[in-house]
């Protein structure tokens, strides 16, 4: 099968940006000339590679050149680099869960802050579902909790992240009932409606979901709601200890704490890039996870 480098790039545009006229923006072409190059490499697949739609989106055996594509992207990206051509920027879509960005993850930003001519892209989706962008090849790395390796990526195991129920002291009184607390009606926060922490410490107990649920969905202001008494809800330990020992929240139950693995996947590839940023990853998840 033969694949000119100019459809590739029409592909990534075309799914990046939506739709045809923003990808001939972005490649500085006409929109005609990206839709031929997408009907070319259609051809030469013998699929169809993207959907039609608004916003377009690559089909499964799209995702596959799509991977293809950006894999490709990054390697003359750094070798133009190390040229001294005039490409000078080597981009580093990453997916990462909103608990990491918020707590362990921290020191590699100020890291990948004084590389020159790294751009750091950071897609922030539940740790559940972020294999889910490395498989339609969005993203080049991810920290995952499935242990799992998506084709063609390698995966490392980096540590484990705590969760444990806490509450604002005075919300937590209001909810107590002898040594224990009102789990059955006790307003309760969540992240979005994929966040299950909260959900699997009700289960333990034999309780559903109570009446009041709400919901706030960035890590900051889901850690500011809990600690301004609006329900109560699992808190990483990074979060939570300094909170706990400042006396800003209380733990409710010692032992019932989500424990949540986390692993690093990256695609297979001999990048010098991917493997420094692994490596400060690596570094990051042996101080700020247990058993990193």
């Amino acid at each position: 099968m033969s694949i000119q480098p100019a459809q590739l790039d029409a592909l990534v545009a075309v799914v990046e940006q939506g739709t045809f006229d923003a990808a001939a923006r972005r490649l500085h072409v006409t929109p005609s000339a990206v839709s031929q190059r997408i009907r070319a490499l259609e051809s030469t697949a013998g699929q169809v590679l993207v959907q039609r739609s608004t916003p377009c989106r690559a089909t499964p055996a799209g995702e596959a050149l799509l991977r293809l594509a950006r894999q490709i992207r990054l390697l003359h990206d750094e070798a133009d680099r190390a040229l001294g051509g005039d490409h000078q920027v080597v981009d580093l879509p990453v997916a990462v869960n909103a608990d990491t960005l918020a707590t362990w993850l921290r020191p590699v930003l100020h890291e990948v802050g004084a590389w020159e001519g790294a751009v750091l892209r950071l897609h922030v989706e539940d740790q559940a579902f972020s294999a889910d962008l490395l498989r339609s090849g969005e993203v080049l790395a991810a920290v995952t909790s499935d242990p799992s390796p998506v084709q063609g990526c390698v995966v490392e195991r980096l540590g484990t992240l705590r969760y444990t129920p806490a509450a604002a002291p005075g919300f937590a009184e209001r909810w107590r009932r002898g040594r224990s607390y009102d789990w059955a009606r006790m307003p309760v926060v969540a992240f979005n409606e994929k966040d299950t922490l909260q959900h699997d410490v009700l289960a333990a107990r034999g309780v559903g979901a109570p009446p009041v649920v709400h919901r706030v969905p960035t890590s900051h202001d889901f850690h500011e709601a809990v600690r301004a008494g609006l329900g109560w809800a699992t808190i990483p330990d990074p979060q939570l200890l300094p909170d706990v020992a400042a006396g800003r929240l209380v733990v409710l139950a010692p032992r019932a704490y989500v424990d949540v693995e986390l692993h690093w996947q990256r695609w297979r590839l001999d990048s010098p890039s991917l493997d420094r940023l692994s490596m400060l990853i690596r570094r990051a998840a042996r101080i700020g996870l247990r058993g990193g």
